[in-house]
């Protein structure tokens, strides 16, 4: 009986092609994008302690901060205290919007906690 498959496909090997690099910021200034990752367990732990991290890139400086966090769901409070540390050290007076943007991240955040829990 004769396979379905692409030729690639039985060899194993699987092909992939990478994003091209864009040439501009897509950005107008810092701390405008944010891009996290939350990850763990790790198989390795940290320093402190932790499975856990949180990692945060900005886009426009590509500035990264690392956060080890012991709990996946202390994630959340994590990022909150890293961007009022921030708006303390920018002089940040105006939140732009950010105590609505956080209160829906935080309704996401539970959302995506319940899912993966059930």
């Amino acid at each position: 009986m004769k396979d379905v498959f692409c030729d690639e496909c039985q060899k194993g090997k699987q092909s992939r092609v990478s994003f091209k690099a864009k040439n501009m910021i897509s950005t107008s200034r810092p701390l405008e994008l944010l891009h996290l990752d939350l990850f763990g367990p790790s198989r390795t732990i940290s320093i402190g302690g932790n499975y856990y991290a949180l990692v945060i890139v900005d886009d426009y400086s590509r500035f990264t901060w690392t956060l080890f966090l012991p709990l996946k769901n202390n994630g959340f409070k994590a990022f909150h205290k890293l961007a009022k540390l921030i708006q303390i050290e920018k002089d940040l007076k105006s939140d732009h919007g950010v105590n609505f943007k956080m209160r829906n991240l935080k309704l996401f955040v539970k959302k995506m906690i319940s899912i993966i829990i059930f």
